[in-house]
């Protein structure tokens, strides 16, 4: 994957078709199972209340955020960005996930690995799985080189993939 300005396309076959506001939601899946798989990885999830700001969110608004080896999310986060920046995390060298806040990594090669490890945790959630990640990541506004999240993760992740399997992971 290359993140870039290539436009969404057309839906495969066997393709999940969301929109922006219809993406899984925290609140869609409870907090239960994301807190586990974290755990799982050495990660803390912590639930922040509605309507306050989300601590070390990049982006904002309700997208996850990052402070050491704290995955925070509020119902309203989407799935696909709890994961995502868990992801970031999970990549990384043990070493430098306590220096971590907000910013994870500008490397080209752990962001790869980043949104193929968070497709393969999508099928340990219940209610979620690849194909419905993958649609929501599309409809978020994920850019890809081959068009979808889909289409690179089937056709174009083969660094992403050896990046986790030389670090033991999925």
């Amino acid at each position: 994957m290359s993140p870039g300005d290539t436009p969404a396309a057309p839906a495969q076959a066997g393709a999940v078709v969301v929109s922006g506001a219809d993406v899984l939601r925290l609140a869609d899946i409870g907090f239960e199972a994301p807190t586990a798989l974290l755990a799982g990885y050495g990660l803390v999830l912590e639930t922040v209340p509605g309507g306050q700001p989300i601590p070390g969110s990049y982006w904002g608004e309700c997208e996850a955020g990052l402070v050491g080896t704290t995955v925070y999310a509020r119902a309203d986060t989407p799935v696909h960005s709890l994961l995502h920046e868990a992801c970031h995390l999970i990549v990384m060298p043990p070493e430098r996930r306590a220096l971590v806040h907000t910013d994870a990594t500008d490397s080209v090669a752990e962001e790869d690995a980043t949104c193929c490890l968070q497709i393969l945790l999508a099928d340990r959630l219940p209610g979620v799985g690849s194909q419905r990640l993958m649609a929501d990541m599309d409809a978020w506004g994920y850019t890809f080189r081959l068009g979808s999240a889909r289409a690179w993760f089937e056709n174009d992740a083969e660094d992403a993939r050896a990046f986790l399997a030389a670090r033991a992971l999925p």
